[in-house]
C-alpha cells in the first residue's frame, strides 16, 4: 500500500503563530519533524501529544517520525507517521473532543516514497521559519 498516496503531498502555507494557525496550517499537508530548529510537523506532534496521551507513549517508544502526514474528516482527525529509516508508515486516528485515539501498522513504504522524501529532507532549510521545515514545498 502507498502510504504517500493517503494524503495529498503539499505543504503548509507560514502565517503567523498560535496553535489553531497551525493546526489549520498543518490540515493535508506533510510536514518534516525536526526538533531544533522546530518544524510546523514537531509543533503539530507536540500539540497532538498533549491531547493524546497515547501519542506520547508511542512516540517514547518510537521516537520523533521523520514526517507527519494530516487530514480531517468530520469528526476525524488521520496522521501518517514516516519513519525512512525504518521504511515504514503508521496510522493513527482520533475523535474531535475525545482523548482516544487509535494506531495502525507499521505499513512498509515504497523506495520511491523513501527517495521523496529523504530529498526534502536532506533540502530543507536549517531555518524554522522557511523552506519544507515551514510548511512551504521546495522545488531544486
Amino acid at each position: 500500500m502507498k502510504v504517500l498516496s493517503i494524503l495529498a503531498c503539499c505543504l503548509a502555507l507560514v502565517s503567523c503563530g498560535g496553535s489553531g494557525w497551525a493546526e489549520r496550517a498543518a490540515n493535508d499537508r506533510i510536514m518534516l519533524v525536526r526538533s531544533q530548529p522546530p518544524t510546523l510537523g514537531y509543533q503539530r506532534l507536540k500539540q497532538e501529544s498533549a491531547k493524546h496521551r497515547d501519542l506520547t507513549e508511542f512516540l517514547g517508544k518510537r521516537g520523533n517520525p521523520d514526517f507527519v502526514a494530516e487530514t480531517h474528516s468530520d469528526d476525524r482527525h488521520y496522521m501518517i507517521l514516516y519513519y525512512l529509516e525504518r521504511k515504514t508508515a503508521y496510522a493513527a486516528r482520533s475523535w474531535r473532543g475525545q482523548e482516544r485515539i487509535e494506531f495502525a501498522g507499521p505499513y512498509p513504504i515504497t523506495q520511491q516514497e523513501v527517495k521523496v522524501l529523504g530529498d526534502l529532507k536532506r533540502n530543507a532549510i536549517p531555518e524554522a521559519q522557511a523552506g519544507v521545515a515551514s510548511g512551504r514545498l521546495l522545488v531544486p
